[in-house]
């Protein structure tokens, strides 16, 4: 694993750092977008990590694009625009489409700013908690861009078109306590709980069947998408193969005789 981001598993919790602490934990560049994406890629491969936590070095979660870099290729940007797609569907929409494969959990815990394409990557875990520091912006139009990440996509769907139109078009800042009122996080600690915190909670969902969450996950995923009736028939689908599991049966079992489940993720 790259030292751009640190990788950590205990007790099938894995917590996932951005680490480039001196930036604030930019990911618009090559290398912290192969970084990332490997980190994810082995979160769905390794079948003991049953939640995740994804969190940023330093003192900020995200600062989301590399300004000085950004600033380095105004130019070619500029002179070249027909290379410009390819910038983007190489680069940071790959982090985007990997978050939308990943069946583990994952838990943004939001320890700074989480800033532009930032606040996108919270967006893209399935559940926020922000510490006492957070603060939260989509702020692209604050230098003369657009949400190339997926931005459009992704927070609408966490907060609601009206509040994602105000937060997009102003570019303003929230603190934490006004990202938990609309909905963008969905709890807000002192700082030097965050972590504690996120792996309580990640530690909650990991005690369950793993293939059963995983499954869970993915029809929540689908149902932002899906018809009604086509998503019934894929639950379905998913429930014939949970009722065939020996999580299922265990966990049955055990209730009946009024004890703690052991969980094999078989």
């Amino acid at each position: 694993m790259s030292e751009l981001v640190l990788f950590a598993v205990n007790d099938g919790v894995a917590t996932v750092t951005l680490n480039l602490p001196d930036k604030r934990n930019p990911i618009s560049e090559i290398g912290m977008v192969n970084a990332l994406v490997a980190a994810l890629e082995r979160l769905d491969r390794d079948r003991s990590i049953h939640a995740a936590i994804l969190t940023g070095a330093g003192s900020a979660f995200s600062s989301g694009g590399d300004l000085r870099a950004m600033s380095d290729e105004l130019e070619t940007r500029a002179g070249r625009p027909a290379e410009t797609p390819a910038y983007y569907i190489r680069g940071i929409q790959r982090i985007t489409l990997a978050f939308a494969r990943l069946e583990v959990p994952i838990l943004a815990a939001v320890n700074g700013p989480a800033i532009g394409a930032g606040l996108d990557l919270a967006c893209m875990c399935d559940i926020r908690l922000a510490g006492e520091s957070a603060r939260f912006a989509e702020s692209f139009v604050k230098v003369g861009i657009i949400p190339g990440d997926g931005g459009a996509w992704l927070l609408p769907r966490t907060v609601g078109f009206a509040k994602a139109c105000e937060m997009t078009f102003t570019g303003d800042v929230l603190n934490a306590a006004e990202a938990l009122a609309c909905g963008l996080v969905t709890r807000v600690v002192a700082d030097a709980d965050l972590l504690p915190e996120a792996r309580k909670l990640a530690a909650r969902i990991a005690a369950n069947p793993p293939q059963a969450v995983r499954m869970a996950k993915r029809l929540l995923q689908q149902g932002r998408e899906m018809a009604q009736g086509q998503l019934l028939e894929m639950a379905a689908q998913m429930q014939a193969l949970a009722h065939t599991t020996t999580d299922h049966r265990e966990a049955v079992t055990a209730f009946l005789e009024k004890r703690t489940p052991r969980f094999s993720g078989q």
